[in-house]
């Protein structure tokens, strides 16, 4: 603790003092340290907190520490500590110096975590300033100026004694015009590693190094040979390029004895950048991928970084175990999906990196397990699960970190990685200040973890999923650090988990009702789970009729695969649009296979055949199809002499096949007829085609009538002929020699009962009567007269 300080003028009264420099103390270490000492009630020991809060708000000055090298001393080196002091007052601080000191070694990883929560807080500071020319002067501090300083130190006057953790606290110390003597006015405190000799028993340490990404391609593909994908966007080739996240990432690693932890679709993806690939635009628009070779570039560093490596391939596209369990186990098909995106993981690492990789691994979101997340990680065939020890909870009396592995029932391994580790580089660190004292936590919880015991142990440290570019460099230097250190070395995750357990750890996996709210939140809900299986259903319907379906199956395959992503967390909004687009553009191929619409049909006959035409306009054919033509008045309508009849589909791509079926009138009027397609296996495919047929049928008594009236036409028709010659042959007797003949007067008797047409109505015979006297070519009649009566009842006259 800090070291009691008076002050000329000072009340010796300690409640009198606090009242008096209540909201001014500054001083925090010398003074207010020395008055926590002294008894005092209740109501002082509220001002007193007051007054450090007080204190602690005001920050006259802020130190940062920007380095400190090396992280870990060892015997004979030299500490270099590094940053810059800024005046936040509103005064000039004057006389100003910055001083290191140590306090006493910190013997437990919690009271670490208390230095580090309160690593600016002025009220206290660690042991007594080691002063002399060991400190960075400045005449004054001018308001909202920073100042850079730099103090190297020898180690061995440092006074660290036994090996442990030690505070360092870095401070400003000053006067300002309103309180014109020495005082703290500023600090940050972080944590000297100090084991200069190899440690009698060292921890094993795994550490994973992730490397994954967004979801960035998606279900669409060119039409052409090669299948051109299609990417979301750019933002790949940014990640993958020089100084890019990825890009860092491999490089640190690369120097790293770590546990690769790949996501296969991200290798999959930069391998699609290095051939041809397009990249949607606005609307429907999209525009050809330029950064080939920055991908090659990438996956051959990759390929070396890796060689000799241990790799974990976790299932395709990182999905999401803890929302599968809690919100898909109830979706079917959804275990199917993720069994199938770990079967097609350790062939997408082995074809794009040449190497095999262990698949055996589950890693829930931030280690966070409960027994269906559990039974779900390992239904997909993986026995282990990375879980973290902020989940996995120690229940017992231990007095130290077990060992990572832990059996926790059906043959199944929980590896435990610890969480103080895992989450030392949460946070933005892009200031130089908060990644020194990231990595200076880690070694400190490190070496600390190490001191607890002799036993040998093995630790894993699993960092968040997606570290930036800052937290994965300050990772890399604490790893760096502690691969080089004197306590821990290097071992792989597959080891780690067959280590010997623990024999007091816990092995309870907590209840379902423990798993964290604020992780539950970010979960894929129930109904993206229904979205994705009749998704899937569609494109197992959509496939059975293809040629190629690999075409098809594929690309879909594993956009559904990323529907199930990890890396939707948080983002819920762009998940759905995505599920949306994977099944819309499904929607637009199965609808390149449809019957082609139909109008109003009319039959007029006892039987017709009824055309119906099916179209492709898919680049490859189409087979297994059965178009169905169905009669909803089979007693009206007969289609094959059933109700319905199906014929066999098959189609080239680009084509239309046109086939018919024949039908059967049974009585007059409209029936609705529906042609729809099917799959062999009886499922309905695409929009039945629904149209009316207007049938007329033809009976035989309609027969009759017609035929009856084209005769009455044809006797007409003799009747106009006959007459006419025999008004021609009369015209030729009274022109010539020769009178009428003979042979044509029955005959015109016979058309013309009524006499000549000459001859006045109702006059029978060639004259008016018998006192007529004849005409000179008027000769005898060759018939007798005919009576005026009507025909008897049932005369035929033969024609």
């Amino acid at each position: 603790m800090a070291e009691a300080a008076d002050f000329p003028g000072m009340s010796p009264s300690p409640a009198r003092r606090w009242l008096r420099r209540t909201g001014t103390l500054l001083a925090g270490a010398p003074l207010l340290a020395g008055l926590l000492q002294l008894p005092a009630g209740a109501p002082a020991q509220a001002a007193a907190q007051a007054s450090v809060k007080a204190a602690s708000d005001a920050g006259t000055v802020a130190v940062a520490v920007d380095s400190l090298s090396p992280g870990a001393p060892t015997e004979g080196d030299t500490v270099t500590v590094s940053g810059t002091v800024t005046n936040n007052g509103k005064q000039t601080v004057t006389d100003a110096h910055v001083g290191l000191s140590v306090g006493a070694a910190l013997t437990t990883r919690s009271a670490i975590d208390s230095v580090a929560k309160h690593a600016d807080s002025l009220p206290a500071t660690y042991g007594s300033e080691v002063g002399g020319k060991y400190v960075a002067e400045f005449a004054k501090l001018t308001p909202g100026v920073s100042e850079h300083f730099s103090i190297s130190i020898p180690v061995d006057k440092l006074d660290l004694d036994e090996d442990g953790v030690y505070p360092l606290g870095v401070s400003l110390s000053g006067e300002t015009s309103s309180q014109q003597w020495e005082q703290v006015l500023g600090i940050q405190r972080t944590f000297l590693p100090w084991q200069p000799d190899e440690a009698d028993t060292r921890t094993r340490t795994t550490v994973l190094w992730p490397l994954m990404s967004t979801v960035h391609m998606t279900a669409e593909t060119g039409s052409n040979e090669q299948q051109t994908p299609v990417f979301l966007n750019d933002d790949l080739a940014e990640e993958i390029a020089p100084g890019g996240r990825l890009d860092q990432l491999l490089t640190l690693g690369k120097d790293l004895d770590v546990t690769w932890v790949i996501d296969p679709d991200l290798l999959a993806s930069v391998d699609a950048m290095t051939g041809s690939y397009r990249v949607r635009g606005e609307g429907d628009t999209t525009t050809a991928g330029t950064h080939q070779a920055i991908a090659k570039q990438w996956l051959d560093d990759l390929q070396d970084a890796v060689l000799g490596k241990e790799v974990v391939a976790l299932p395709f596209a990182d999905p999401d175990l803890a929302a599968l369990a809690h919100n898909g186990t109830g979706v079917t098909g959804s275990l199917s999906q993720l069994k199938e995106a770990t079967d097609v993981a350790a062939t997408t690492v082995e074809t794009v990196l040449h190497v095999t990789p262990s698949t055996d691994f589950a890693w829930p979101v931030d280690g966070a397990v409960d027994p269906s997340i559990v039974k779900v990680a390992t239904s997909a065939g993986a026995d282990k699960v990375i879980a973290r020890s902020d989940s996995l909870t120690e229940t017992g009396d231990l007095t130290y970190t077990p060992s990572a592995a832990r059996p926790i029932g059906g043959g199944t391994t929980a590896v435990v990685a610890d969480s103080r580790l895992s989450k030392a580089f949460y946070g933005d660190l892009t200031r130089a200040s908060a990644s020194t004292l990231a990595v200076q936590e880690f070694l400190a919880q490190s070496l600390s973890l190490n001191l607890q015991t002799d036993k040998q142990r093995s630790i894993v440290v699993a960092p968040q999923r997606m570290p930036t570019a800052s937290q994965a460099r300050s990772l890399a230097e604490a790893v760096t650090t502690l691969q080089g250190g004197t306590w821990s070395q290097s071992q792989q995750l597959a080891a780690t988990a067959k280590a010997k357990p623990d024999p007091d750890a816990t092995t309870k996996v907590p209840s379902k009702s423990a798993y964290p709210s604020s992780l539950r939140k970010q979960e894929l809900p129930r109904s993206a789970f229904e979205q994705i299986a009749d998704t899937q259903d569609k494109l197992d319907n959509f496939k059975v009729i293809l040629a190629n379906e690999a075409r098809v199956v594929t690309p879909f395959g594993r956009a559904i695969n990323r529907e199930m992503s990890t890396s939707w967390r948080g983002r819920s909004t762009a998940a759905s649009t995505f599920r949306q687009s994977v099944r819309a553009y499904l929607d637009t191929l199965t609808g390149q296979v449809k019957l082609i619409d139909k109008s109003e049909t009319k039959l007029s006959g006892r039987s017709a055949t009824i055309p119906v035409t099916v179209q492709n306009n898919l680049v490859q054919g189409v087979d297994h199809l059965v178009l169905r033509l169905t009669s909803t008045n089979p007693t009206r309508l007969e289609i094959s002499g059933d109700a319905y009849a199906e014929q066999q589909i098959t189609v080239s791509g680009g084509h239309t096949t046109t086939v018919k079926f024949t039908t059967s009138a049974k009585v007059n009027g409209q029936t609705t007829v529906i042609a729809q397609l099917y799959t062999e296996d009886g499922q309905k495919y695409g929009a039945p085609v629904t149209f009316d047929v207007k049938v007329t049928e033809i009976t035989a008594t309609v027969m009759l009538v017609i035929g009856g009236g084209v005769l009455l036409l044809v006797l007409a028709g003799f009747r106009m002929y006959t007459q006419r010659k025999r008004a021609a042959a009369r015209e030729n007797g009274e022109d010539g020699e020769d009178g009428p003949d003979p042979a044509d007067e029955p005959a015109d008797a016979a058309q013309n009962p009524e006499g000549p047409e000459d001859g006045p109505k109702g006059e029978s015979g060639a004259g008016a009567g018998a006192d007529d006297p004849e005409q000179p070519s008027d000769e005898t009649p060759d018939t007798a007269a005919e009576s005026a009566d009507p025909s008897g009842t049932g005369e035929r006259v033969d024609r």
